[in-house]
């Protein structure tokens, strides 16, 4: 994640096939196609319900309603301008994880939080969470994976878990950074059989 990390209504069914959808750019999708987007990032047990929002125009600014829901969780769609498919749906730790990301701002987790990217990402560095590219040693991740994203509120929690995706399993990312949290790779969510 280039950044994570948050969210009955009828659930709408894709219009857009999804490999057209990735290849979609962020300000040509409508309303629906953003919320279609947003929503499969997490799971339906958590998308039809979610919030749904858009990624501001301008940093600081409020990130606009596409959706109300009615849990903890918001759900945003593909961001602008990346190379990725990178929806993800945010519980509220997570929700003030993102906003101080994306100011560079110090955040402050006062409990556990979850988040879900089910589509994948965008090409990272899992040292950096402000690398635009790889370097020597930044480990640069071309092919990110599904996953859920956990934040914790005391760093020292994440002692002894692997630092890299190497073993195939759960692991820190940007660690010794503010934006540090935990990436457990799960299995890219399918939208479309999503059903009513």
């Amino acid at each position: 994640m280039k950044h994570g990390l948050k969210v009955g209504i009828a659930i709408l069914l894709f219009a857009v096939p999804v490999q057209a959808q990735e290849q979609m750019s962020h300000m040509d999708m409508d309303k629906d196609a953003k919320i279609e987007s947003a929503m499969s990032a997490a799971p339906l047990s958590i998308a039809q319900d979610a919030t749904i929002r858009d990624w501001p125009a301008n940093p600081g600014e409020e990130m606009p309603l596409l959706k109300e829901g009615s849990n903890e969780f918001t759900c945003l769609p593909n961001m602008p301008d990346t190379p990725g498919n990178d929806p993800m749906c945010l519980d509220e730790p997570w929700m003030q994880w993102a906003e101080a990301w994306m100011n560079k701002e110090d955040v402050n987790i006062t409990q556990i939080g979850f988040g879900y990217m089910l589509q994948g990402g965008t090409p990272e560095s899992n040292t950096d969470p402000y690398a635009e590219g790889p370097t020597e040693d930044n480990e640069w991740m071309t092919d990110p994976v599904p996953h859920l994203m956990i934040i914790v509120p005391d760093p020292e929690m994440l002692e002894g878990l692997p630092e890299t995706p190497d073993s195939g399993g759960p692991w820190v990312m940007w660690r010794d950074t503010p934006y540090v949290h935990i990436m457990a790779p799960m299995p890219k969510h399918n939208p479309t059989t999503m059903t009513q």
